[in-house]
C-alpha cells in the first residue's frame, strides 16, 4: 500500500461527488424543459439524469489481496454510469402552454426540485468530508516528514 493511497482514494471520491453536483445541477436547470428530444414525430420533456458510484475496479493486486482475504485500503470511487429516471412525467393543466395536449394537459418532466435539492446537500456534505480526509491525510504526512529532520 503506498503512501498516498488515503490521498487518491479521497480524490477519486472528490471527482465523482462533483460530476453528482454537475449531474443535479443540470436537473435543476432543465426542471421546465418540456422539448427535450425529438422523438417518433413529438417533443419529450427533459428526463431527470441519476449517477451511479461503485467502488474503483482496483488493480490486480488489490484485487488479489482481496480474494486470499488480505486487508487492503481498497480503490476508490468510480462512475458507474449515468442512467435515466424512467419515473411517469408530470401531466399539468395548462390549456393555453403551446405544447398542450388537445385536452389541455402539458407533460412536464420528472424533476423534483426537493429531491435534487436534498441530493444536493449529500453529494455536497460528501464532498466537504472527502476534503476534510484528504486535509487530515496531508497533515499526517506533513508531521512524518518533520519527524525525519
Amino acid at each position: 500500500m503506498s503512501m498516498f493511497s488515503g490521498m487518491n482514494i479521497s480524490a477519486s471520491a472528490l471527482s465523482a461527488q462533483r460530476l453528482r453536483m454537475d449531474v443535479i445541477s443540470s436537473n435543476i436547470a432543465n426542471a421546465d424543459t418540456t422539448r427535450d428530444t425529438y422523438v417518433n414525430g413529438k417533443w419529450q420533456p427533459y428526463r431527470r439524469k441519476e449517477v451511479v458510484l461503485s467502488t474503483g475496479s482496483g488493480s490486480f493486486s488489490s484485487i488479489f489481496r482481496s480474494k486470499l482475504g488480505l486487508s487492503d485500503a481498497g480503490s476508490g470511487v468510480q462512475v458507474a454510469g449515468i442512467l435515466e429516471d424512467n419515473s411517469d412525467f408530470k401531466k399539468v393543466y395548462n390549456p393555453d402552454d403551446p405544447d398542450a395536449d388537445a385536452n389541455g394537459y402539458v407533460t412536464e418532466p420528472n424533476v423534483d426540485i426537493l429531491k435534487e435539492m436534498t441530493d444536493m446537500i449529500g453529494a455536497t456534505r460528501s464532498y466537504e468530508a472527502n476534503v476534510t480526509a484528504l486535509d487530515a491525510s496531508k497533515a499526517m504526512l506533513m508531521k512524518t516528514l518533520e519527524i525525519g529532520q
